[in-house]
């Protein structure tokens, strides 16, 4: 439930109680009738792969520090999500990308502070040189049989494990 992130008007800072507006019952200012709609996280992935193996960067951060997932981020607001996985890939793990193909997007967020909306690309590698950064404190290319263990059900939704 989202309704809760917010307490007080972003408008006027008066308290905001729960009415139904909209279909649903929601934050509502009793003040000026502003009406507050919790916007869906979305978060990017990258399959980047070589030699029939794929990248994986381990997580430096809760939650699930020391598993393994695709190099992933937030959408910023007013990101293209596109720009956000080139960017996500630089600051990950050190390699300019451009997009390919659209491969899914999927819904459900898997923990509190996760994503409601994942979008998975694929991308080729442009340039760079491969080093962990930013939340990935270790990269390596896996074959899908070999994988180290996996931080989040969508990572292996999206390689096609079960």
């Amino acid at each position: 439930m989202l309704n809760n992130e917010v307490n007080f008007c972003l408008r006027c800072g008066a308290p905001l109680s729960l009415k139904k507006s909209f279909g649903a019952v929601r934050p509502t200012c009793p003040d000026c009738g502003w009406v507050y709609f919790a916007d869906p996280k979305v978060a990017v992935a990258a399959i980047i792969e070589q030699d029939q193996q794929v990248l994986l960067a381990r997580r430096a951060n809760d939650p699930y520090r020391g598993l393994w997932t695709l190099p992933a981020g937030f959408v910023d607001a007013g990101e293209d999500p596109r720009d956000t996985v080139v960017r996500e890939c630089r600051e990950e793990t050190g390699l300019e990308v451009s997009v390919t193909d659209l491969v899914d997007v999927i819904a459900g967020q898997e923990h509190p502070r996760g994503a409601h909306i994942l979008i998975v690309f694929r991308v080729n590698v442009l340039s760079g040189e491969l080093r962990a950064g930013d939340d990935a404190d270790q990269l390596g290319f896996f074959r899908l049989q070999d994988l180290p263990p996996l931080a989040f059900k969508s990572t292996r939704q999206i390689l096609g494990l079960p």
